[in-house]
């Protein structure tokens, strides 16, 4: 059967639809560009010739930036610290993300799954004061442990809601298989339901890793030298009293984005072809 033709006004319609999705994503993604095209300025001239790349490209930027400051440091430190902590906040979510989706019976377990995610509704800037008091105690501040630590609590709320209705989707029949075969209880977690479960604990490490990424305060609060200093807290070191480091702001800014991009192009990929195949299957 031929396919019909479309309409003039069908296809006036499609046409603006495009135009318009074209010119938002030019509008949204102007700024990265921007940042981008910046970043391989001299810094003589930053702010002239905006448009003009090829003409005065220098790699000089990134040169400082990798070899004549701390900043490696403290990307390492966000590296290492935000893959620690989203690990263990993916791992314990969905730990007890399955226990709140399987035992429905216990009593109080509607008062827990409540104070779980109420958790959320307060600022985390109050919890500034008590943290820096209990990890002086504990003898853990500028000590990246405690970074790892509050990162992993931030997160867990939030991620266990995000779970729990994910699990609720898997039937129970997967687990009563597995028990009846002799699986105990983290068998059935790690080995049957985390493959089907996958998409889900994907979006969750993405969301873990970004926010512990972008995190500022608790790293400002907690890290005292420069040995320990996270991404975010390196950028800000960038902005003096006076003057502005503008050349190795813009580098940095490009560099620091380089981990997230590519843990999100990677996990899309995996997150995307596991869908597939599940709507394959189904």
């Amino acid at each position: 059967m031929a396919a019909q033709p479309l309409s003039p006004r069908r296809l006036a319609a499609d046409l603006a639809t495009v135009i318009f999705g074209v010119g938002l994503l030019l509008v949204l993604a102007f700024p990265f560009f921007w940042v981008v095209l910046i970043s391989f300025r001299p810094d003589a001239e930053i702010f002239t010739r905006t448009f003009q790349l090829l003409t005065s490209f220098t790699l000089e930027n990134y040169e400082r930036l990798l070899d004549g400051s701390a900043f490696p440091t403290y990307l390492r430190n966000s590296i290492l610290v935000c893959s620690i902590a989203t690990f263990l906040a993916t791992t314990i979510a969905l730990i007890t993300a399955y226990g709140f989706s399987r035992h429905r019976f216990f009593k109080g377990r509607q008062v827990l799954l409540i104070a779980v995610i109420t958790t959320q509704l307060f600022p985390f800037v109050i919890l500034i004061t008590p943290l820096y008091a209990t990890f002086f105690q504990l003898g853990l501040i500028d000590n990246p442990l405690s970074l790892v630590i509050s990162y992993t609590a931030v997160n867990l709320p939030f991620a266990i809601y995000m779970l729990l209705g994910y699990l609720d989707t898997i039937p129970r029949e997967l687990d009563e298989a597995a028990r009846i075969d002799g699986a105990n209880t983290l068998q059935i977690i790690f080995r049957v339901i985390l493959p089907v479960a996958w998409p889900g604990v994907v979006t969750v490490a993405i969301y873990a890793f970004v926010s512990a990424w972008d995190e500022f305060l608790f790293a400002m609060t907690l890290m005292t030298s420069d040995a320990n200093k996270t991404v975010p807290v390196g950028l800000a070191s960038f902005f003096g009293e006076y003057t502005t480091q503008w050349n190795l702001v813009m580098a940095a800014s490009v560099v620091s984005t380089l981990p997230t991009l590519v843990l999100f192009l990677f996990l899309q990929r995996k997150l995307v072809s596991d869908l597939a195949a599940g709507s394959v299957k189904q």
